[in-house]
């Protein structure tokens, strides 16, 4: 038998969900908002705070035992690297070969290989044999803010920031009824968040250029 709710009990129910709702929200969201609201302060003046950029440069020629593999698969315009070629570099080089994007010419393979607060690249002579390569590191910060702009990031970051991003919008949502809870005992609920509004669409209208 269905247990009948008066509509008091109905509104205490959904009042009580919605609050564990909330709770729950802050609690999955509230490491990202801080990670977000740091770097978003940090981005906003990234000249002033600038950074430290390192630079390493490789120069090698590759044994004709890992050129073979390579020019074979040139022929065949692969998109990946041979399994050989790929665990030569990373033995002799200080770079994590991960993206199999290759791109060849006629004579060339370049490999780029951008990351988060950093950049790479191969670039090897197919005929030569003749390698060069660079490897750049911007430090943490520029690291946080990469990842705040989902910048070379890859798919699970992506999918993380969706994610988040709902557990904000359910962390609002949720704040928001329970403002409209308080406003009865709180006249300053409505003004506050008219606030919210009101002031940076003035700065957006008025003083943005």
């Amino acid at each position: 038998m269905t247990e009948y709710l008066a509509p008091a009990g109905r509104r205490a129910k959904l009042n009580k969900t919605l609050v564990r709702w909330h709770w729950i929200s802050a609690a999955v969201s509230l490491i990202g908002m801080l990670l977000f609201s740091i770097t978003g302060i940090t981005l906003n003046h990234a000249s002033q705070i600038g950074s430290d950029t390192r630079v390493h440069t490789h120069e090698l020629v590759l044994p004709e035992a890992v050129l073979q593999p390579l020019r074979a698969a040139a022929q065949q315009k692969s998109t990946e690297l041979p399994v050989t070629a790929r665990r030569w570099l990373e033995q002799r080089i200080d770079i994590a070969v991960r993206n199999d994007q290759a791109e060849w010419s006629e004579n060339e393979l370049y490999l780029s290989m951008p990351r988060p607060g950093g950049d790479a690249w191969i670039s090897i002579d197919l005929h030569s044999g003749e390698l060069l390569a660079e490897h750049s590191d911007r430090g943490w910060l520029a690291y946080f803010n990469d990842l705040h702009k989902g910048r070379h990031t890859g798919a699970a970051w992506r999918w993380f920031i969706d994610l988040f991003a709902i557990a904000c919008l359910v962390f609002c949502l949720t704040g928001l009824w329970l403002l409209a809870l308080q406003a009865q005992r709180r006249v300053s609920t409505w003004p506050l968040v008219a606030l919210g509004l009101v002031v940076p669409a003035l700065i957006a209208l008025l003083l943005i250029h």
